[in-house]
């Protein structure tokens, strides 16, 4: 008898886990929408990435809610657009941590619907209360806001500290080198990249010649934390490593597992065994490490046999940038490649390439492949998964977020009606046509070489029928103009 029940158990586990996917978020950082072959790119390969396009949904009207790293992730975490609150912007590593760990976010969620929660990679949303103490356990964090484990780098590869924070502790930190961190002034007599650059593997363009740590000078001054200190070149494989860790150790149970890729972000320095898989140069090469970073994702789910009934997704966090500080290639090699396809802009823009983004979603046990032009914003994923999830939402929470799981899962081929894009002002789409307001300033950003889509009057473009938004509609349609304009105000006013 008592076998028998235990049999029964087990299957109506079994069951249960059917009914609830595993959902793994593989997300890069200033991947553009014409940089993986399937999405056109020829100058790279990318059969890992293409592999969950070609068993799931490849979206071609996806977007990320803003042309920047930190926003997009704040509002694809909380359901509510990043330009609605102060200090969302573009991140210090030592800033304090933007997300409210008295508010809803996607992980947290998805731990109240029963799933076993992980971050792995970028982070980038701050860490503690300001000031951070580095030598200490850091919190709030992660683990404040949902996760249940996390293994992350704290900002970004070109900002310090250049360490791993594992759950709420700097990984292999060594307590008789504490470290110090400022981004204001230097500590100490530490080299730096401006008045050391022969100590450089790479140089910069612009910018990133402060504290060195493994011949790359970075944003801010870092003493201290020798053993803790990253290698460039192995950091792919480690966030590969602790992703696979997280799957196995979550198999017997739902998992969602946020994996946030520092590639291709700046600097680009890929593994001695990508170096020359494409003619592009670090960049290019970049994009190959990134592909097998996806491709062992999928080697441990096939090897656990999870991947039926996992919800695999791709996304960027914005679009794509060749020159973002240093001197590495990317623009001489750059040849044919279009790393943001047919749209024009990137990071930092706001014409179309700074938002629209490759989206990939693959489910084996349910999903069949096909491509979508449904418009869809990863603003939506929380209130999306959590319709799936069966998880009622409190007035208030993801104010920003719609329900397009039947989009997500290709089973209906309408997205949203209308969606905010945010850069340097704020756009609106609606249907086939897009405005972007009055925001006046230089039409080139120096640095980058990006079309920014700074213009003292408003603009308007038919995206549909001019992929390019080359020609500006607003002339035109004074009366499309006025009522988006008017959508757009009360968009805002929607607190």
């Amino acid at each position: 008898m008592q076998r028998r029940e235990f049999l029964l158990g087990g299957a109506a586990s079994l069951m249960a886990q059917a009914s609830r996917p595993n959902v793994v978020l593989i997300y890069a950082d200033d991947i553009g929408y014409g940089d993986l072959s399937c999405y056109g790119a020829a100058a790279v390969k990318t059969p890992n990435l293409d592999r969950i396009a070609k068993t799931g949904v490849r979206f071609t009207d996806a977007h990320s809610s803003s042309a920047t790293c930190t926003p997009s992730r704040y509002s694809m975490l909380t359901g509510e657009y990043a330009w609605r609150k102060k200090g969302t912007g573009v991140l210090p590593g030592d800033a304090r941590l933007i997300l409210d760990p008295e508010k809803l976010t996607w992980p947290g969620m998805m731990k109240r619907a029963g799933y076993r929660t992980g971050v792995v990679g970028k982070w980038h949303l701050g860490l503690g209360n300001g000031n951070v103490d580095w030598n200490t356990e850091i919190r709030p964090g992660p683990l404040e806001v949902g996760f249940d484990s996390a293994f992350l780098m704290p900002a970004t590869g070109d900002r310090v500290p250049c360490v791993y924070v594992k759950d709420r502790r700097v990984v292999d930190l060594d307590p008789a080198d504490p470290i110090r961190v400022d981004y204001k002034k230097p500590i100490g007599d530490e080299p730096t990249g401006k008045k050391n650059p022969e100590l450089l593997k790479m140089h910069p363009s612009h910018g990133h010649d402060m504290a060195i740590v493994n011949g790359v000078s970075r944003i801010g001054y870092m003493t201290g934390g020798k053993k803790a200190l990253w290698v460039d070149e192995e950091m792919a494989a480690r966030f590969a490593e602790e992703g696979e860790k997280f799957i196995a150790e979550s198999k017997q149970e739902p998992f969602f597992l946020y994996l946030a890729t520092h590639g291709i972000h700046v600097p680009r320095v890929p593994n001695k065994k990508f170096e020359g898989k494409t003619k592009m140069g670090p960049r290019g090469d970049a994009i190959a490490e990134l592909d097998w970073t996806v491709g062992q994702i999928w080697k441990q789910l096939d090897r656990l046999k999870l991947t039926r009934n996992t919800i695999m997704m791709f996304s960027s966090d914005n679009g794509p940038v060749i020159d973002d500080g240093y001197k590495d290639d990317a623009v001489a090699k750059l040849g044919a490649h279009k790393p943001a396809g047919p749209f024009r802009g990137g990071k930092y823009s706001n014409f179309e390439a700074g938002t629209r983004v490759p989206l990939m979603v693959s489910w084996p046990a349910r999903i069949r492949p096909r491509v979508s032009d449904a418009l869809v914003g990863q603003v939506d994923f929380l209130r999306s998964f959590a319709g799936f999830a069966k998880q009622s939402l409190k007035s208030g929470e993801a104010p920003d977020s719609q329900d397009v799981m039947s989009a997500l899962l290709g089973e209906s081929p309408k997205g949203r009606e209308w969606l905010v894009e945010h850069a340097r002002a704020l756009s609106l789409r609606q249907g086939d046509y897009k405005m972007i307001e009055a925001n006046p300033g230089p039409a080139i950003q120096v640095n980058t070489n990006t079309e920014t889509g700074a213009n003292s009057s408003t603009q308007l473009y038919n995206v549909k029928l001019d992929i390019g938004e080359q020609k500006n509609l607003a002339g035109e349609m004074p009366g499309k103009v006025a009522e988006m304009t008017e959508m757009l105000a009360r968009v805002k006013a929607d607190q």
